[in-house]
């Protein structure tokens, strides 16, 4: 969430940053952030005022007792009583003003860098750079969801009927090709320098809060009420959550983790021709990096992650493009974020398989991660996190865009995990 100090210091560029994203009555949000803030550090300055008094006016009971001066010492018993009583009250209303102040900055976004461009949705996001190899199909040429009911790889209709739409069962070569991009992935976020983790994809209502999935999302994970806890949307709450109320030193940043996970997602509200086969599902395998570093560095970071996700797609010779989202299609708690796609042959259409963010101190200020610098000051930490890759729309752009009259052709760089070059 936002910091205080940055809403009080930089009042007009958080505002216009909210502006950006689109966020109803930025304004008075902030005018009322502010004056809950005011009345929280009012009532504390005053508690501390009374407290300071009771104090003092405690030391002076006993010696007036000695010096038999009873009345005065009754006296000043009654007003230790009474600041007492007086100070109940301004406990009462600090506590409630910084409990509305923590509820209302949860439901304001992150404030999005300057470079990130102006627009309402995804039709106005600027498209940075294109690359890959172009494709060319046979005239007959079948979308993913054909292909896998051919060669026997995605049985979507035994997924209904074990669970319900959304919830796809991959077999034969397909699972084998599922578990070889997990592995591919894996190695390659390894060989970057990524330390694997394997975390437990349902968390605690405090760690979806951490990373701003809660109360943002809520309608959109799966709830176990019973526990009240959450199946993960992605691996990247568990994994920055190992960083909440943290104090790292400096010299431990850049931290660089990855995980595979499975993610959960309801998509509530989602139909039509983007939920065909593996273009939105319910669950899906994921391969997370995640970084926590200095706001000195994190650019850098941000730039690293972006290469790292682009060399995987040209590893597996896809047709990509990586878009820079602009304020209305940005993400609630991302300060800047890029997106890449692969294109579809077969469907005519860019399929979204990474979003790879960088949060600024967003994140960390709900985490309280935090690092201490070289002269021992303590300050929050940027957290990132990017997608690489989420595997349905990899293996749809896949087996779409390498289909031949032979059978589907797998990249030279999955061949050694897939054990076999080619489905037939």
């Amino acid at each position: 969430m936002l910091t205080i100090k940055q809403i009080t210091e930089d009042t007009d560029k958080v505002i216009r940053g909210l502006e950006k994203k689109h966020f109803a009555n930025a304004k008075e949000t902030i005018a009322k952030v502010i004056e809950l803030n005011n009345k929280r550090r009012t009532a504390q300055g005053q508690l501390d005022t009374n407290l300071a008094e009771v104090n003092a006016t405690s030391k002076t009971i006993g010696q007036l007792m000695k010096e038999g001066k009873k009345e005065e010492a009754e006296a000043a018993k009654a007003r230790v009583a009474e600041i007492k009583e007086a100070c109940k009250g301004l406990q009462a209303e600090m506590d409630q003003a910084a409990e509305d102040l923590q509820n209302l900055l949860y439901t304001i976004p992150n404030v999005p860098y300057e470079e990130v461009p102006e627009g309402v949705s995804a039709e106005d996001n600027l498209v940075v750079k294109m690359g890959g190899m172009e494709t060319e199909l046979p005239k007959d040429a079948l979308p993913h969801w054909e292909l896998a009911k051919k060669y026997n790889l995605i049985d979507f209709d035994l997924g209904v009927k074990i669970t319900g739409a959304g919830f796809p069962v991959y077999r034969g070569q397909g699972a084998r090709l599922q578990r070889a991009l997990i592995n591919f992935f894996l190695d390659e976020a390894r060989a970057a320098g990524y330390e694997e983790i394997m975390p437990p994809t349902v968390v605690n209502a405090a760690s979806g809060y951490g990373t701003g999935q809660l109360p943002d999302k809520e309608g959109q994970m799966y709830h176990c009420n019973l526990d009240d806890l959450y199946l993960i949307p992605t691996a990247e709450v568990p994994v920055t959550n190992i960083y909440r109320d943290v104090i790292l030193d400096e010299k431990q940043l850049p931290i660089k983790n990855c995980a595979y996970t499975e993610c959960f997602r309801r998509e509530a509200g989602s139909y039509g021709k983007d939920v065909r086969g593996l273009n939105r599902l319910h669950e899906f395998s994921k391969v997370e990096i995640v970084r926590i570093d200095t706001p000195e560095h994190s650019r850098q970071s941000h730039q690293e992650m972006l290469d790292h996700v682009e060399g995987l797609l040209k590893k597996l010779e896809l047709p990509y493009r990586i878009l820079r989202l602009c304020g209305g299609d940005i993400s609630f708690t991302a300060a800047i974020c890029y997106d890449f796609e692969v294109y579809s042959e077969a469907q005519k259409r860019w399929l979204e398989v990474s979003s790879v963010s960088n949060f600024d101190t967003y994140q960390a200020n709900r985490l309280k991660c935090r690092y201490r610098t070289a002269n021992k000051k303590t300050e929050l930490c940027h957290t990132l996190n990017g997608s690489a890759l989420a595997l349905p729309r990899i293996v749809a752009a896949l087996l779409e865009n390498n289909q031949t009259p032979e059978g589907i052709r797998i990249p030279k760089a999955l061949v050694p995990y897939c054990g076999f070059d080619m489905i037939k």
